[in-house]
């Protein structure tokens, strides 16, 4: 066990600009991202694919706007980024950094929410990347925390790939537009973080894709023989 008793707690997160190879995470600004970040995930089919946020459905872009500007000032104070691809300078999703704990070193990344220019590509691998790296090598937390709905079978597999490690499904949770909900549970920590990081460097190496932009290794792969070679 490790001896924490000189451990003064993290620094709460802060709107932060995280640039990659191919995507850059930004802090959220409603002048300039709203809009675009509205379009990204579908206009009105954002209700669709935030379908499992607590949010109830949204009639439009101001009511969006509200949602976000007030789970940014509410008790779980996200800190809201959005990702733009470096490649066509469009906005193509968002994240936030929320709950955090800083006397125990916890942060959560939710209200992930891809938009269908992220798919099948390697941005969003990239900025969980990018937030991820921000959260253990900057800030210096412990753990970081991935929740969301135990039917959100994208978000389970998403946690799963990017190497967030399942802990269980906290029955009745929360209550969720009107129902009970359960949550699946996933963390990182930081004796986790070299290998991930590896793996996450690895993975996103130019040279891991062939000339149509197809990877030649599977992250999970990538990690697996990693963690072989580490126990070798």
């Amino acid at each position: 066990m490790r001896d924490l008793s000189q451990f003064k707690g993290c620094p709460a997160p802060q709107p932060v600009t995280l640039r990659g190879r191919t995507v850059t995470v930004e802090p959220y600004n409603r002048a300039v991202h709203l809009h675009a970040l509205w379009d990204a995930l579908g206009g009105m089919g954002t209700n669709e694919r935030l379908r499992y946020f607590a949010a109830p459905d949204f009639g439009g872009v101001d009511d969006f706007a509200a949602w976000l500007e007030g789970v940014q000032q509410g008790k779980a104070s996200w800190v809201a980024h959005v990702f733009r691809d470096n490649s066509t300078g469009r906005i193509v999703g968002m994240a936030n950094y929320m709950r955090a704990d800083l006397a125990n070193g916890v942060v959560e990344v939710g209200g992930v929410a891809h938009g269908e220019a992220m798919a099948r590509s390697p941005l969003s691998t990239e900025a969980h990347y990018l937030m991820a790296k921000h959260v253990f090598e900057d800030l210096g937390y412990l753990r970081y925390e991935w929740k969301c709905h135990s039917l959100n079978q994208a978000s389970r597999a998403a946690a799963a790939r990017y190497g967030f490690s399942f802990e269980g499904i906290f029955r009745q949770h929360m209550i969720s537009r009107g129902k009970l909900r359960d949550t699946a549970w996933f963390s990182m920590i930081d004796l986790d973080w070299p290998l991930l990081d590896a793996a996450f460097k690895a993975w996103l190496a130019p040279e891991n894709f062939d000339a149509d932009g197809k990877q030649k290794r599977r992250l999970e792969n990538i990690r697996r023989e990693l963690g072989k070679e580490q126990t070798a």
